[in-house]
């Protein structure tokens, strides 16, 4: 009874262990003093100083006077939202008739504009044509091993080859410089005669005190009703030709044409009927060009991309008007 209630506890023969690291460390007088200072230390830093429970402990974690605020202000410049401008500061854009003369004239100096914005795009259409630079390679080729061939002179096949380079741009300048001339011819011939007989309406886009966008339109009257009322043409059953049609170069690709075109496409059918066509005049301002037809490809493509923009805008108009 007495082995069962006191059971026999092992005895460990510290003789038999070796010396820990410590015991190992602390042989040494030099660092024993060390040892016992970073345990001390690395005991200290394992205690959260808020979790002592002296009142009289001075607290040893960084502290602020100020109040602590429930939501902490950013203070970093990078994440402060700048300020917006006021909706009363942006300009308005609004589309409207041009009745007086100053914004006429300012609305057809943007469609001049846009004339003269042709000629470097025809210049470099030319420049970059198959034909142009077959010429030009085979030009620079022959004057080489001509040069080459009676100069052997590097420096004055590079200075020949230039020259031909330069004339060769010199050549597409000339060749593109009617473009200026039928941008002066814009504002003459879509100006009001003088017998006041006006058939043109000029839309306007306007932002502020700037026209940005401008669109001349013509409404034509039927043929029946021009034989019917002699000179009191009736535009019932008549159609719209836009005559010109385009945007400041500062504001285009964002929406304004477009809208423009539906002013236009709406006010031809209150004159005209619901039924009333709409569409590009086979002569607008941007048709005439001055190189042969093989070099203005770019031009025919924006042609082809103002006529599906319309087509949109009347595929737009008829969707909302079957909703009705």
């Amino acid at each position: 009874m007495d082995y069962q209630r006191h059971m026999a506890v092992p005895e460990l023969d510290l003789r038999t262990c070796s010396p820990s690291i410590v015991d190992k460390l602390n042989s040494v007088p030099a660092l024993k003093t060390s040892t016992a200072f970073f345990t001390f230390l690395r005991a200290n830093l394992a205690i959260n100083p808020s979790t002592l429970s002296q009142a009289n402990t001075p607290i040893l974690e960084p502290t602020s006077s100020f109040p602590v605020s429930s939501s902490p202000q950013i203070t970093s410049p990078l994440a402060t939202t700048p300020p917006l401008v006021p909706i009363d500061d942006i300009p308005q854009l609004s589309l409207e008739v041009l009745h007086d003369s100053d914004s006429r004239t300012d609305a057809l100096q943007l469609v001049a504009d846009s004339v003269s914005q042709q000629r470097p795009q025809a210049a470099l259409s030319l420049a970059l044509h198959p034909v142009c630079i077959s010429g030009l390679a085979g030009s620079l080729a022959l004057s080489y091993s001509y040069l080459h061939a009676t100069r052997p002179d590097l420096t004055t096949s590079i200075m020949a080859c230039a020259a031909i380079v330069a004339l060769y741009g010199l050549a597409v300048h000339y060749a593109t410089v009617g473009y200026r001339r039928l941008a002066e011819e814009v504002i003459p011939a879509y100006s009001p005669p003088r017998n006041g007989t006006d058939r043109d309406i000029i839309l306007g886009a306007r932002m502020g005190d700037e026209i940005v966008g401008a669109l001349v339109l013509r409404l034509e009257p039927s043929p029946i009703h021009g034989r019917r009322r002699g000179r009191h043409l009736g535009l019932r059953g008549g159609k719209g030709v836009i005559r010109a049609w385009t945007t400041s170069a500062s504001h285009r690709g964002e929406g304004i044409g477009r809208d423009l075109l539906a002013k236009a496409a709406r006010l031809t059918k209150e004159k005209c009927g619901r039924e009333a066509a709409v569409g590009f005049a086979r002569e607008h301002a941007n048709s005439a060009v001055v190189l042969p037809e093989v070099f203005n490809g770019s031009i025919r493509r924006q042609e082809r991309r103002a006529t599906k923009a319309l087509e949109g805008v009347l595929a737009n108009l008829d969707v909302g008007k079957k909703k009705r």
